[in-house]
This record gives structure tokens, C-alpha cells and sequence, in this order.
């Protein structure tokens, strides 16, 4: 998956590993009261596949429900605050399942993303902005679900691996745009 970025969009061309054609691509509105994001079959937008949508406004420890692409809930996924005082951390269900756990895999690139953010924040001066490369795996009952990782370069682009067969697509697809648009809030 990559982010194009736009000045009011964020764009998400979502490849097979080869970067061939676009299996589907998503649209979030920046600025927006509300986080929502759609998916399409590609970029033409012929198929709607699903997209989040938050349930309040401004929220940063919020929950997202996830929609398929005949509106139905499928699942959710939100940000766990205290646990991701340490290292971010994130909860990902699907229908009534067990939630799956989410968390970046290197404590040490955790801990010093937030202790750039802190001196970007207490030093007078801009500090550069350094874009860290950070990996989230996701496990429920100490099985893989889900793993995000974070390529190194200028545009930010992701690698998608889905371990459980069980996991809808659009849900995984979803919560790994969403790592890349709400991670740093």
C-alpha cells in the first residue's frame, strides 16, 4: 500500500508485491470533523469494497467501525490510550470475534519516536520531523493475524501481510490505512 498525498486527500494505492496494478484504492478526506475513509476496486471507483468511518468526532482514543461494501458493520478497530503510552497499541475485532492486539513491534523505535515528539515540543525551534519506520503485528490467542510494516523512503508505503484466512480484507486494508493516518495523533 501507498500514500499519495494530497493538499485535501489522502490517497491509498493498494499492489500486489510486484507494484502491478492497483487492487484497490482508498480516499481520506483531511480536515475533516469526522475520520472517514473509502476503498474502491480501483482507481476509477467502479466497486465500492468498504471503508471506516469514526463514531465521534474529534476522539483519540475512538473507535472506527469498519463497513463492507453493502454498508454492513464487519468489524472495528481502536487505539488503546494507557497501552500506548509505551508503544502504540491497537485492538481489531471482526463480527463478535476475540479482539486482535496490535502493537509496534520495536519498543526501542517507539520509545524514541515519542522522545523526538518531545523535543519537537519543548525545544524553541522546529525540529526536523524524522520518519520513523515502524511495524505493527497484530495476534489474537498468540496466533498472527495481522502484520503493517512500514517501508523506509519519502513516500510512505506499507507491506500488508494477512496470517488468519478468517480476516476480511476490507478490515485489514482499513486499519492499516488507518495506522498511517491516526498513528500520529
Amino acid at each position: 500500500m501507498t500514500q499519495k498525498r494530497t493538499p485535501l486527500v489522502n490517497r491509498y494505492a493498494v499492489t500486489a508485491l510486484d507494484g502491478g496494478e492497483v487492487l484497490a484504492f482508498g480516499e481520506q478526506k483531511r480536515f475533516a470533523v469526522r475520520e472517514e475513509l473509502t476503498f474502491w476496486n480501483g482507481e476509477d471507483r467502479a466497486r465500492k469494497l468498504g471503508g471506516f468511518k469514526a463514531r465521534k468526532a474529534i476522539d483519540f482514543g475512538g473507535t472506527y467501525d469498519v463497513a463492507g461494501s453493502d454498508g454492513a458493520v464487519i468489524g472495528t478497530f481502536r487505539k488503546d490510550v494507557k497501552a500506548s503510552l509505551l508503544r502504540s497499541t491497537w485492538h481489531l475485532t471482526q463480527d463478535d470475534s476475540t479482539a486482535a492486539v496490535g502493537r509496534e513491534r520495536r519498543v526501542g523505535v517507539a520509545l524514541a519516536r515519542r522522545g523526538w515528539e518531545l523535543l519537537d515540543a519543548v525545544v524553541p525551534i522546529p525540529v526536523p520531523s524524522v520518519p520513523f519506520v515502524y511495524h505493527f503485528d497484530f495476534v489474537r490467542d498468540g496466533q498472527p493475524v495481522l502484520s503493517v510494516e512500514r517501508k523506509w523512503g519519502l513516500r510512505d508505503r506499507y507491506v500488508i501481510r494477512v496470517q488468519d484466512p478468517e480476516l476480511d480484507r476490507t478490515l485489514a486494508l482499513c486499519m492499516a490505512a488507518g495506522l498511517d493516518a491516526l498513528q500520529g495523533r
